[in-house]
């Protein structure tokens, strides 16, 4: 070979490397999408009871657009704004599973997120795994939301019902171990798993502790004899399972008929302005909860920059919100939640990453109470596992003791 001929033969070398080199570099900054992303856009779902039985809850939707509407002001997720989609279910699970099908395979979004309620979730639990469409942080304690093994497209978020009555129970049998309790729960599987976790934590004592048990339909107009046959077992404890319509009816007509058990009341009807305040809030003093975020109506946090800045929040993008409503501290958390999971998934939007990346979290919320944190892995999809007993006062939730769980 010649020297010029050894010349030509370099440069076609450079020139096939430099060639090889190019086409190697979009296949290192590749960016992944499914349906439902682009570079300027993540498309996410959500179904809420907006109408219905359970309506006091559709504000949690209002909430998590109010927040996305925060972030998009401030840019987006990695410059990619959030273009929410909710739709209302009423709380009717076969038209949780219309408006989860129109999410899915005509909205074509990316995930849905914080679908809500037990019974309207169980409706379309096979159907969002066996379309491997992320069922995320799902707004129900139900226990059943963390199972990576057989359901690995479905993660909750808020602690279990079971676990949460664990903790009513630890709390009877070291106050009253000889109580006599009475129980009242809406016939599905919300009612259903909190009375699992109850009795399962009495064990053997439930059958002699456990006077009388009575249930309800979320169509029924009043639950008034189910309360006069409770009142009529001559229990001293009552466990309350309902939403907070039924839970607001609950503490008024038990008021009214003169019967005051130890009232304790699921976590999931808490709220000052939707439960306690139409209840009458004098009829509501003594009754023991459990809490996990911050409390509005609390004076405690009244200096507390996270408070504040929740505030600021509602009155700048959810001024028709209920600034002593709960629930609206759920949606901004929950949705703050969300949010790091989609930071975490940078460029790769696809709906495997997005799950993987739901379960990698380590992180402390700035409204969730001192002591409680969310924690996730690939076997473990329970993100929060922390609580503390409160009971209300007249106003507010006054927290008091242990945080329980891990």
């Amino acid at each position: 070979m010649t020297i010029l001929h050894r010349r030509r033969f370099s440069v076609r070398l450079a020139t096939i490397g430099l060639a090889v080199g190019f086409l190697s570099l979009p296949a290192l900054a590749q960016k992944k999408y499914d349906s439902g992303a682009t570079d300027k856009e993540i498309k996410v779902g959500h179904i809420g009871p907006y109408s219905g039985p359970a309506s006091a809850y559709g504000t949690i939707g209002k909430s998590i657009g109010a927040y996305i509407d925060k972030i998009n002001a401030e840019g987006g997720i990695n410059g990619r704004k959030i273009k929410f989609v909710t739709l209302d279910d009423a709380y009717n699970p076969s038209k949780t599973v219309e408006q989860a099908r129109k999410l899915v395979e005509e909205e074509e979004v990316l995930l849905v997120f914080n679908p809500l309620g037990t019974p309207s979730n169980s409706a379309i639990h096979k159907y969002m795994n066996a379309k491997k469409m992320p069922q995320l942080f799902v707004s129900s304690g139900a226990t059943k939301w963390g199972d990576p093994k057989n359901f690995p497209w479905t993660m909750g978020w808020q602690p279990t019902y079971q676990a949460e009555s664990r903790i009513y129970v630890e709390h009877i049998l070291e106050t009253k171990p000889n109580a006599k309790i009475a129980i009242l729960y809406q016939n599905d599987d919300y009612g259903k798993d909190y009375l699992k976790g109850f009795e399962d934590a009495l064990g053997d004592k439930a059958k002699t502790m456990i006077v009388a048990k009575q249930t309800y339909e979320v169509t029924d107009p009043t639950i008034d004899s189910q309360l006069l046959t409770l009142k009529a077992s001559g229990a001293d404890t009552f466990f309350n399972i309902t939403t907070p319509k039924f839970a607001a009816m609950v503490i008024k007509k038990n008021a009214e008929l003169g019967w005051k058990p130890q009232h304790y009341l699921n976590n999931v009807s808490g709220s000052v302005s939707a439960v306690m305040q139409p209840a009458g809030f004098e009829n509501g003093v003594g009754i023991i909860s459990t809490a996990y975020i911050k409390d509005p109506t609390d004076p405690q946090w009244a200096n507390d920059p996270a408070l504040k800045e929740w505030t600021e929040w509602m009155k700048k993008y959810y001024p028709g919100g209920n600034l002593a409503d709960a629930s609206n501290v759920f949606g901004y958390a929950i949705t703050q939640t969300l949010m790091q999971v989609l930071k975490q998934c940078g460029d790769n939007l696809t709906r495997e990453n997005v799950m993987k990346q739901a379960a990698n979290l380590d992180m402390a919320l700035p409204m969730l109470l001192p002591g409680v944190n969310i924690k996730t892995s690939a076997d473990d999809f329970y993100p929060i596992e922390r609580e503390q007993l409160a009971k209300f006062d007249g106003k507010t939730w006054i927290r008091s003791g242990k945080i329980y769980g891990r």
